[in-house]
Protein backbone atom coordinates (compact mmCIF):
# COMPACT_ATOMS: atom_id res chain seq x y z
CA UNK A 1 0.00 0.00 0.00
CA UNK A 2 1.05 3.57 -0.59
CA UNK A 3 1.16 5.90 2.41
CA UNK A 4 2.14 9.52 2.91
CA UNK A 5 5.23 9.88 5.09
CA UNK A 6 7.24 12.90 6.13
CA UNK A 7 10.90 13.46 5.31
CA UNK A 8 12.88 15.50 7.84
CA UNK A 9 15.12 17.23 5.29
CA UNK A 10 13.78 18.02 1.86
CA UNK A 11 17.05 16.80 0.29
CA UNK A 12 15.99 13.16 0.99
CA UNK A 13 13.25 13.40 -1.60
CA UNK A 14 13.97 10.82 -4.30
CA UNK A 15 11.77 12.36 -6.97
CA UNK A 16 10.41 15.90 -7.16
CA UNK A 17 7.20 14.61 -8.74
CA UNK A 18 6.43 12.48 -5.65
CA UNK A 19 7.27 15.14 -3.04
CA UNK A 20 5.40 18.18 -1.87
CA UNK A 21 5.82 20.66 0.92
CA UNK A 22 3.25 21.75 3.47
CA UNK A 23 4.63 24.37 5.80
CA UNK A 24 7.82 23.03 7.36
CA UNK A 25 7.09 19.37 6.40
CA UNK A 26 8.08 17.58 3.20
CA UNK A 27 5.82 14.70 2.14
CA UNK A 28 6.42 11.79 -0.23
CA UNK A 29 4.86 8.45 -1.21
CA UNK A 30 6.31 5.19 0.17
CA UNK A 31 5.42 1.52 -0.27
CA UNK A 32 4.56 -0.05 3.08
CA UNK A 33 4.06 -3.82 3.43
CA UNK A 34 1.43 -4.87 5.93
CA UNK A 35 0.60 -8.42 7.05
CA UNK A 36 -3.03 -9.35 7.57
CA UNK A 37 -3.58 -12.55 9.56
CA UNK A 38 -6.54 -13.99 7.70
CA UNK A 39 -6.59 -17.44 9.33
CA UNK A 40 -4.56 -19.37 11.89
CA UNK A 41 -2.15 -22.05 10.71
CA UNK A 42 -3.33 -25.60 11.23
CA UNK A 43 -0.65 -27.78 12.81
CA UNK A 44 -0.02 -29.77 15.96
CA UNK A 45 1.35 -26.87 18.02
CA UNK A 46 -0.87 -24.10 16.60
CA UNK A 47 -2.47 -23.31 19.97
CA UNK A 48 0.69 -23.64 22.08
CA UNK A 49 2.94 -20.87 23.33
CA UNK A 50 6.16 -22.74 22.57
CA UNK A 51 8.80 -20.95 20.47
CA UNK A 52 9.77 -22.22 17.04
CA UNK A 53 13.01 -23.70 18.41
CA UNK A 54 11.18 -25.76 21.01
CA UNK A 55 8.64 -27.02 18.47
CA UNK A 56 11.43 -27.95 16.08
CA UNK A 57 13.30 -29.93 18.75
CA UNK A 58 10.14 -31.79 19.74
CA UNK A 59 9.37 -32.68 16.12
CA UNK A 60 12.99 -33.77 15.60
CA UNK A 61 12.82 -36.10 18.60
CA UNK A 62 9.49 -37.53 17.45
CA UNK A 63 10.75 -38.08 13.90
CA UNK A 64 13.87 -39.87 15.15
CA UNK A 65 11.71 -42.03 17.42
CA UNK A 66 9.43 -42.97 14.52
CA UNK A 67 12.43 -43.65 12.28
CA UNK A 68 14.11 -45.95 14.81
CA UNK A 69 10.82 -47.69 15.60
CA UNK A 70 10.15 -48.36 11.92
CA UNK A 71 13.66 -49.73 11.44
CA UNK A 72 13.30 -52.05 14.44
CA UNK A 73 9.91 -53.27 13.20
CA UNK A 74 11.32 -53.85 9.71
CA UNK A 75 14.11 -55.98 11.18
CA UNK A 76 11.65 -57.95 13.34
CA UNK A 77 9.32 -58.49 10.39
CA UNK A 78 12.11 -59.62 8.09
CA UNK A 79 13.44 -61.96 10.76
CA UNK A 80 10.03 -63.59 11.10
CA UNK A 81 9.29 -63.78 7.36
CA UNK A 82 12.68 -64.68 5.89
CA UNK A 83 13.22 -68.00 7.61
CA UNK A 84 13.70 -71.56 6.50
CA UNK A 85 13.40 -72.32 2.80
CA UNK A 86 12.45 -68.75 1.89
CA UNK A 87 15.72 -67.40 3.27
CA UNK A 88 17.76 -70.12 1.57
CA UNK A 89 16.12 -69.46 -1.81
CA UNK A 90 16.71 -65.71 -1.53
CA UNK A 91 20.33 -66.27 -0.53
CA UNK A 92 20.94 -68.53 -3.50
CA UNK A 93 19.21 -66.13 -5.90
CA UNK A 94 20.82 -62.87 -4.80
CA UNK A 95 24.28 -64.03 -3.75
CA UNK A 96 24.90 -66.42 -6.65
CA UNK A 97 27.62 -65.53 -9.15
CA UNK A 98 27.77 -66.40 -12.82
CA UNK A 99 30.10 -69.13 -14.14
CA UNK A 100 33.82 -68.45 -14.47
CA UNK A 101 34.18 -66.26 -17.56
CA UNK A 102 31.33 -63.97 -16.45
CA UNK A 103 31.84 -63.91 -12.68
CA UNK A 104 32.59 -60.19 -12.76
CA UNK A 105 29.22 -59.48 -14.42
CA UNK A 106 27.10 -60.28 -11.33
CA UNK A 107 28.22 -57.17 -9.46
CA UNK A 108 27.39 -54.85 -12.34
CA UNK A 109 23.96 -56.43 -12.75
CA UNK A 110 23.39 -55.87 -9.03
CA UNK A 111 24.43 -52.26 -9.57
CA UNK A 112 21.85 -51.88 -12.33
CA UNK A 113 19.21 -53.46 -10.11
CA UNK A 114 20.01 -51.02 -7.31
CA UNK A 115 19.83 -48.07 -9.70
CA UNK A 116 16.49 -49.30 -11.09
CA UNK A 117 14.93 -49.84 -7.67
CA UNK A 118 16.09 -46.41 -6.51
CA UNK A 119 14.68 -44.84 -9.67
CA UNK A 120 11.32 -46.48 -8.94
CA UNK A 121 11.08 -45.33 -5.31
CA UNK A 122 12.92 -42.04 -6.03
CA UNK A 123 14.88 -42.33 -2.80
CA UNK A 124 18.20 -44.01 -2.13
CA UNK A 125 17.58 -43.78 1.61
CA UNK A 126 14.53 -46.05 1.35
CA UNK A 127 16.43 -48.63 -0.70
CA UNK A 128 19.53 -48.68 1.52
CA UNK A 129 17.37 -48.78 4.66
CA UNK A 130 15.71 -51.90 3.28
CA UNK A 131 19.06 -53.51 2.39
CA UNK A 132 20.67 -52.91 5.79
CA UNK A 133 18.47 -55.27 7.86
CA UNK A 134 18.70 -57.91 5.12
CA UNK A 135 22.47 -57.83 5.47
CA UNK A 136 22.12 -57.95 9.25
CA UNK A 137 20.06 -61.15 9.20
CA UNK A 138 22.35 -62.77 6.63
CA UNK A 139 20.04 -62.84 3.61
CA UNK A 140 22.29 -60.59 1.49
CA UNK A 141 26.06 -60.75 1.76
CA UNK A 142 28.18 -57.64 2.21
CA UNK A 143 29.90 -58.32 -1.11
CA UNK A 144 26.51 -58.21 -2.87
CA UNK A 145 25.11 -55.25 -0.92
CA UNK A 146 28.10 -53.11 -1.93
CA UNK A 147 27.22 -52.93 -5.68
CA UNK A 148 23.54 -52.55 -4.76
CA UNK A 149 24.40 -49.47 -2.69
CA UNK A 150 26.57 -48.07 -5.47
CA UNK A 151 23.70 -48.54 -7.88
CA UNK A 152 21.40 -46.72 -5.46
CA UNK A 153 23.82 -43.78 -5.52
CA UNK A 154 23.52 -43.72 -9.31
CA UNK A 155 19.74 -44.03 -9.21
CA UNK A 156 19.33 -41.11 -6.84
CA UNK A 157 20.96 -38.78 -9.39
CA UNK A 158 17.99 -39.28 -11.70
CA UNK A 159 15.88 -37.18 -9.34
CA UNK A 160 18.13 -34.16 -9.84
CA UNK A 161 18.28 -34.76 -13.61
CA UNK A 162 14.48 -34.91 -13.88
CA UNK A 163 14.15 -31.76 -11.78
CA UNK A 164 16.71 -30.01 -13.99
CA UNK A 165 14.85 -31.00 -17.16
CA UNK A 166 11.66 -29.52 -15.70
CA UNK A 167 13.28 -26.12 -15.08
CA UNK A 168 12.58 -23.17 -17.42
CA UNK A 169 14.70 -22.60 -20.50
CA UNK A 170 16.59 -19.66 -19.02
CA UNK A 171 18.02 -21.78 -16.18
CA UNK A 172 18.05 -25.20 -17.89
CA UNK A 173 21.75 -25.01 -18.74
CA UNK A 174 22.95 -24.32 -15.20
CA UNK A 175 20.54 -26.67 -13.45
CA UNK A 176 21.49 -29.51 -15.81
CA UNK A 177 25.17 -28.82 -15.18
CA UNK A 178 24.66 -29.21 -11.43
CA UNK A 179 22.67 -32.43 -11.90
CA UNK A 180 25.37 -33.88 -14.15
CA UNK A 181 28.04 -32.91 -11.62
CA UNK A 182 26.17 -35.03 -9.07
CA UNK A 183 25.96 -37.90 -11.56
CA UNK A 184 29.63 -37.87 -12.59
CA UNK A 185 30.74 -37.50 -8.99
CA UNK A 186 29.07 -40.81 -8.13
CA UNK A 187 30.41 -42.40 -11.32
CA UNK A 188 33.95 -41.36 -10.37
CA UNK A 189 33.48 -42.90 -6.92
CA UNK A 190 32.46 -46.20 -8.51
CA UNK A 191 35.45 -46.13 -10.87
CA UNK A 192 37.78 -45.56 -7.93
CA UNK A 193 36.43 -48.12 -5.47
CA UNK A 194 34.79 -50.95 -7.43
CA UNK A 195 36.23 -52.23 -10.76
CA UNK A 196 39.39 -53.80 -9.31
CA UNK A 197 38.90 -56.17 -6.33
CA UNK A 198 41.80 -54.74 -4.30
CA UNK A 199 40.28 -51.23 -4.54
CA UNK A 200 37.08 -52.28 -2.76
CA UNK A 201 38.22 -50.74 0.50
CA UNK A 202 34.71 -50.02 1.87
CA UNK A 203 34.01 -53.76 2.15
CA UNK A 204 37.11 -54.40 4.27
CA UNK A 205 36.52 -51.26 6.32
CA UNK A 206 32.92 -52.24 7.03
CA UNK A 207 33.97 -55.72 8.14
CA UNK A 208 36.65 -54.28 10.42
CA UNK A 209 34.26 -51.79 12.00
CA UNK A 210 31.63 -54.52 12.33
CA UNK A 211 34.04 -56.81 14.18
CA UNK A 212 35.04 -54.00 16.53
CA UNK A 213 31.39 -53.08 17.17
CA UNK A 214 30.49 -56.72 17.83
CA UNK A 215 33.06 -56.76 20.63
CA UNK A 216 32.55 -53.21 21.91
CA UNK A 217 28.93 -52.15 21.41
CA UNK A 218 29.56 -48.54 22.43
CA UNK A 219 31.97 -48.09 19.50
CA UNK A 220 29.06 -47.61 17.07
CA UNK A 221 27.83 -44.53 18.96
CA UNK A 222 31.40 -43.26 19.29
CA UNK A 223 31.93 -43.67 15.54
CA UNK A 224 28.75 -41.74 14.71
CA UNK A 225 29.60 -38.89 17.09
CA UNK A 226 33.18 -38.53 15.83
CA UNK A 227 32.60 -38.90 12.09
CA UNK A 228 29.33 -36.98 11.77
CA UNK A 229 29.60 -34.33 14.52
CA UNK A 230 32.99 -33.81 16.17
CA UNK A 231 35.23 -34.17 13.10
CA UNK A 232 33.14 -31.84 10.86
CA UNK A 233 32.93 -29.29 13.69
CA UNK A 234 36.70 -29.52 14.18
CA UNK A 235 37.42 -28.93 10.48
CA UNK A 236 34.82 -26.15 10.29
CA UNK A 237 36.35 -24.39 13.29
CA UNK A 238 39.81 -24.59 11.75
CA UNK A 239 38.47 -23.26 8.44
CA UNK A 240 37.10 -20.21 10.24
CA UNK A 241 40.59 -19.50 11.55
CA UNK A 242 41.93 -19.37 7.98
CA UNK A 243 43.66 -21.57 5.44
CA UNK A 244 47.12 -21.39 7.08
CA UNK A 245 45.74 -22.71 10.37
CA UNK A 246 43.66 -25.38 8.62
CA UNK A 247 46.60 -26.68 6.58
CA UNK A 248 49.04 -26.39 9.47
CA UNK A 249 46.88 -28.61 11.68
CA UNK A 250 45.27 -31.00 9.19
CA UNK A 251 48.35 -31.88 7.12
CA UNK A 252 50.40 -33.27 10.05
CA UNK A 253 47.37 -35.17 11.34
CA UNK A 254 46.70 -36.60 7.89
CA UNK A 255 50.37 -37.62 7.50
CA UNK A 256 50.26 -39.32 10.92
CA UNK A 257 47.07 -41.16 9.93
CA UNK A 258 48.64 -42.44 6.69
CA UNK A 259 51.80 -43.51 8.56
CA UNK A 260 49.76 -45.50 11.09
CA UNK A 261 47.86 -47.27 8.30
CA UNK A 262 51.09 -48.17 6.46
CA UNK A 263 52.71 -49.48 9.65
CA UNK A 264 49.64 -51.56 10.48
CA UNK A 265 49.69 -53.13 7.01
CA UNK A 266 53.39 -53.90 7.27
CA UNK A 267 52.95 -55.35 10.76
CA UNK A 268 50.42 -57.83 9.40
CA UNK A 269 52.15 -58.57 6.06
CA UNK A 270 55.90 -58.11 6.53
CA UNK A 271 56.76 -57.38 10.16
CA UNK A 272 60.46 -58.24 9.70
CA UNK A 273 60.89 -55.29 7.34
CA UNK A 274 60.15 -52.90 10.20
CA UNK A 275 62.43 -51.95 13.07
CA UNK A 276 62.07 -54.18 16.09
CA UNK A 277 60.30 -51.48 18.07
CA UNK A 278 57.70 -50.90 15.35
CA UNK A 279 56.82 -54.55 14.82
CA UNK A 280 54.04 -54.06 17.38
CA UNK A 281 52.48 -51.22 19.33
CA UNK A 282 53.44 -52.49 22.77
CA UNK A 283 55.84 -49.58 23.32
CA UNK A 284 52.83 -47.22 23.47
CA UNK A 285 50.50 -46.95 26.47
CA UNK A 286 47.77 -49.55 26.29
CA UNK A 287 45.01 -46.95 25.95
CA UNK A 288 46.60 -45.75 22.69
CA UNK A 289 46.50 -49.11 20.89
CA UNK A 290 43.68 -51.01 22.56
CA UNK A 291 40.01 -50.33 23.29
CA UNK A 292 40.00 -52.59 26.35
CA UNK A 293 40.78 -49.83 28.92
CA UNK A 294 38.14 -47.57 27.38
CA UNK A 295 35.66 -50.44 27.43
CA UNK A 296 36.32 -51.03 31.13
CA UNK A 297 35.74 -47.36 31.91
CA UNK A 298 32.54 -47.10 29.86
CA UNK A 299 31.07 -50.37 31.12
CA UNK A 300 31.91 -49.46 34.72
CA UNK A 301 30.21 -46.09 34.26
CA UNK A 302 27.13 -47.72 32.77
CA UNK A 303 27.01 -50.27 35.57
CA UNK A 304 27.31 -47.50 38.17
CA UNK A 305 24.51 -45.50 36.53
CA UNK A 306 22.34 -48.59 36.24
CA UNK A 307 22.86 -49.43 39.90
CA UNK A 308 22.44 -45.98 41.46
CA UNK A 309 20.48 -43.90 38.95
CA UNK A 310 18.09 -46.63 37.89
CA UNK A 311 17.91 -48.30 41.31
CA UNK A 312 15.20 -45.90 42.48
CA UNK A 313 12.92 -46.83 39.61
CA UNK A 314 10.28 -49.40 40.46
CA UNK A 315 10.40 -51.06 37.05
CA UNK A 316 14.15 -51.59 37.39
CA UNK A 317 13.64 -53.29 40.75
CA UNK A 318 10.97 -55.52 39.23
CA UNK A 319 13.30 -56.45 36.38
CA UNK A 320 16.09 -57.22 38.83
CA UNK A 321 13.76 -59.45 40.84
CA UNK A 322 12.67 -61.24 37.68
CA UNK A 323 16.27 -61.82 36.66
CA UNK A 324 17.02 -63.21 40.11
CA UNK A 325 14.03 -65.55 39.89
CA UNK A 326 15.19 -66.75 36.48
CA UNK A 327 18.65 -67.46 37.86
CA UNK A 328 17.18 -69.47 40.74
CA UNK A 329 14.94 -71.39 38.36
CA UNK A 330 17.85 -72.17 36.09
CA UNK A 331 19.88 -73.33 39.06
CA UNK A 332 17.17 -75.79 40.12
CA UNK A 333 16.85 -77.18 36.61
CA UNK A 334 20.55 -77.91 36.14
CA UNK A 335 21.51 -81.60 35.98
CA UNK A 336 24.89 -83.02 36.92
CA UNK A 337 26.35 -86.48 36.51
CA UNK A 338 26.55 -88.59 39.67
CA UNK A 339 29.85 -90.41 39.36
CA UNK A 340 29.20 -92.65 42.39
CA UNK A 341 25.88 -93.91 41.02
CA UNK A 342 27.48 -94.47 37.62
CA UNK A 343 30.28 -96.50 39.21
CA UNK A 344 27.80 -98.63 41.17
CA UNK A 345 25.77 -99.21 38.01
CA UNK A 346 28.89 -100.29 36.16
CA UNK A 347 29.77 -102.75 38.93
CA UNK A 348 26.22 -104.12 38.80
CA UNK A 349 26.59 -104.77 35.08
CA UNK A 350 29.81 -106.66 35.68
CA UNK A 351 28.20 -108.90 38.40
CA UNK A 352 24.73 -109.84 37.10
CA UNK A 353 24.30 -112.72 39.58
CA UNK A 354 24.10 -110.31 42.51
CA UNK A 355 20.62 -108.90 43.09
CA UNK A 356 19.41 -106.09 45.32
CA UNK A 357 16.28 -106.73 47.34
CA UNK A 358 14.58 -103.94 49.26
CA UNK A 359 12.57 -104.89 52.32
CA UNK A 360 9.29 -103.12 52.64
CA UNK A 361 8.83 -101.16 55.80
CA UNK A 362 12.56 -100.89 56.54
CA UNK A 363 15.41 -98.73 55.37
CA UNK A 364 17.88 -101.62 55.06
CA UNK A 365 18.92 -103.20 51.81
CA UNK A 366 19.84 -106.91 51.74
CA UNK A 367 22.11 -108.50 49.21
Amino acid sequence: TLQNVTLPPSENCTSPDLCWTEGNLTWTLKNVTETDYISKCQHLFANSDLPDLGIGLILLALSLLVLCSCLVMIVKLLNSVLKGQVASVIKKTINTDFPFPFTWLAGYLAMLAGAGMTFVVQSSSVFTSAITPLVGIGVISIERSYPLTLGANIGTTTTAILAALASPGSTLKYSLQIALCHFFFNISGILLFYPLPFTRLPIRMSKTLGNITAKYRWFAIFYLLVCFFLLPLFVFGLSLAGWPVLLGVCLPLFALFIAVIVINIMQSKRPHSLPEKLQNWDFLPIWLHSLEPWDNIIMSSLAFCGKHCCGFCKCCKVNAEQEGAKDKQLKTMEVYENTIAMAEEERGRRAPSVACVEKTGTNNTAL
